[in-house]
């Protein structure tokens, strides 16, 4: 891949551009996480069904990935950015007639789309790491991903505002208000100018042999394991969340604020943790993080209040944090130009299939053994992957 030289304040302003689309794009992502169970329990089939929406997102994540990251190299980041936001705003229409037409299948249509969007503004944090020098790449990570904390706030808000503005529909207005940011979120990136361009060099046959190499290496290994499990058993534990609240007699308003709160602690972190990375390292800081996934899962397991809830799903959402900014910023350092186009597909592959198999089994787990075994069953887990984690890094020598 071959980076295009920026000035400083061209790099600025691009860095502002992304960060403010980014901010407006992820505001569906709280929205998702809450519409995923509530609609599907109201248009599935069986209740066994009701978090297959979000599983269909997740699933779209793990096709999308690799796709997204390709034609990115092809075309430029701005070119694909623009795609994912289109991709959104067909997400919410579908879902929009879903809910008006009471089709179950026209959901999932519409999350299928909505999760390869999703899946695409994952690459805005790769975006930030070539518009900065490489020093500031783990500081531009992360301030990328306080975009989130916007969405965060953001994202509850308008789906509280808008879930029945068109009743008698029940949620088609969150849907439609989804189009509504795909449209305004594409604005700031049709300003972008003069974004780097990945261009991948070498035939097939040599791609797929750099590949292979590429991945062998320890630090990259590494960076993409830490990332997947951290995505992983986020989603385990996040995604049937707000079911098991409603059926713990909470109200879905309720459950919104905790997702919405889930995702604050997701991203409200990251005005830090690139400073901390540069300070500490990143190898620490992904271990800090599968440490409060750890916790987290013991604080969901001791019970079921409304405290229980909020503070579980909190402290998950440091914990994934730590856990996933580290990572990409093993990971951005342990890549060459040219090497990142397949590999940062390939990682966010790896990442959407961790989390699609999360969520897909989530809700059969809760239903077959119930929310604290569920939660319990991260623990082992992490644990594995930790020790993995600094047995790798003893043996290749302390990761940045």
């Amino acid at each position: 891949m071959k980076i295009a030289e920026e000035t400083a304040p061209a790099g600025i302003v691009n860095f502002a551009l992304l960060l403010s689309a980014n901010a407006i794009l992820a505001s569906a992502l709280p929205m998702l996480i809450v519409l995923g169970g509530l609609a599907g329990l109201m248009l599935a089939p069986t209740p066994g069904l009701a978090t297959l929406p979000l599983s269909i997102s997740t699933l779209a994540g793990l096709i999308a990935a690799a796709p997204f990251s390709l034609f990115m190299g092809r075309f430029g980041r701005q070119a694909g950015f623009l795609l994912g936001a289109a991709c959104a705003a067909a997400g919410g229409a579908a879902g929009l007639f879903g809910m008006m037409e009471s089709s179950f299948l026209l959901l999932l249509a519409g999350h299928f789309l909505l999760g390869a969007a999703l899946t695409c503004f994952q690459f805005f944090r790769f975006a930030a790491a070539e518009v900065v020098p490489d020093q500031w790449r783990s500081v531009a990570i992360s301030l990328m991903l306080t975009s989130g904390l916007v969405a965060a706030l953001l994202g509850p808000e308008i789906f509280a505002r808008t879930t029945g503005l068109l009743a008698p529909f029940p949620f088609a207005g969150a849907y439609g208000a989804i189009i509504g940011l795909a449209v305004i979120g594409a604005l700031p990136l049709l300003l972008v100018r003069g974004m780097p361009r990945p261009v991948t060099s070498g035939g097939p046959a040599q791609a797929r042999i750099d590949v292979l190499a590429i991945l062998r290496r320890p630090t990259v290994a590494a960076a993409v394991f830490a990332a997947a499990i951290s995505q992983g058993v986020m989603a385990l534990l996040m995604v049937p969340t707000p079911i098991v609240m409603v059926g713990c007699g909470f109200d879905a308003a309720t459950a919104g604020s905790v997702v919405g709160w889930h995702v604050v602690a997701m991203f409200a972190p990251s005005f830090v943790t690139g400073f901390l990375i540069k300070r500490f390292g990143a190898s620490l800081i992904v271990l800090t993080g599968l440490a409060l996934l750890a916790i987290s899962a013991l604080i969901a397991a001791t019970g079921l209040s409304l405290a229980h809830f909020y503070v579980s799903l909190i402290v998950l959402g440091v914990g994934w944090n730590f856990g996933f900014i580290g990572a990409t910023s093993l990971l951005a350092d342990a890549l060459a130009p040219e090497e990142r186009a397949s590999i940062q597909g390939i990682n966010d592959t790896a990442i959407a299939l961790a989390s699609t198999i999360a969520a897909f089994s989530s809700g059969a787990l809760v239903a077959g053994f119930g929310w604290t075994l569920l939660v319990l069953g991260a623990l082992p887990v992490v644990a594995v992957t930790a020790f993995v984690l600094r047995w790798t890094w003893r043996r290749s020598g302390p990761a940045a």
